[in-house]
């Protein structure tokens, strides 16, 4: 798939302002500074079209980036930091329950879990809130290149017996230092658009 555009096309907290085009979407999850904005800058081939912060927690609402006039792909609230107080942490949690449970353009979703550390209590919280809901889910694997070749198989491991994947659920090995995994994740979306016409 050959990006030609992208845009940030609507910034939502509720239903009623999520865009109205019924083009498929793909909603991006993870813990705080897992990568999230750098994922989307290397998918589109763009240098900041989504802002990286310094700041763990900037995200706060639902950002919906419309990509060739083809598919959104939607930045959420990044999940686990400490500093955003419990009401915030409960309004984040609000607003993506709601998006999971009501967004029939939701085609699939991408949870972002670092591949250097086993993942947290927040990454096995959202994985099984997603196997409850029946989401279909890539795993994506990020920072893989800061990881040494040697420990990898290790890393694997433990993330797999970590979040015990359902069937259909898939792990893509991320990089946006040397782009891999851009290709597979772009032919995923690719293939589920297709599905669609």
């Amino acid at each position: 798939m050959k990006i030609n555009n992208a845009e940030l096309k609507v910034t939502a907290v509720r239903r009623s302002q999520y865009p109205d085009t019924n083009l498929p979407e793909f909603l991006l999850i993870g813990r705080s500074n897992v990568g999230k904005s750098s994922f989307i800058n290397t998918l589109i081939s763009r240098k900041n079209l989504a802002r990286t912060s310094s700041v763990p927690g900037k995200t706060q609402t639902l950002n919906f980036f419309l990509v060739n006039h083809d598919f959104y792909l939607v930045d959420a609230p990044g999940y686990g930091y400490a500093a955003v107080n419990k009401e915030k942490q409960k309004k984040f949690g609000m607003m993506i329950e709601e998006y999971l449970q009501k967004r029939k353009e939701l085609k699939r979703v991408f949870l972002l879990i670092d591949f250097r550390h086993k993942p947290t209590e927040d990454d096995l919280l959202m994985y099984n809130f997603l196997k409850y809901y029946n989401v279909p889910t890539t795993i994506v694997l990020t920072k893989v290149d800061k990881v040494q070749p040697s420990k990898k198989d290790k890393n694997i491991k433990v993330i797999k017996d970590t979040l015990d994947l359902v069937v259909g659920d898939n792990m893509v090995f991320f990089s946006s230092v040397s782009k891999m995994g851009r290709d597979a994740v772009l032919k995923l979306i690719e293939d589920l658009i297709v599905e669609e016409i």
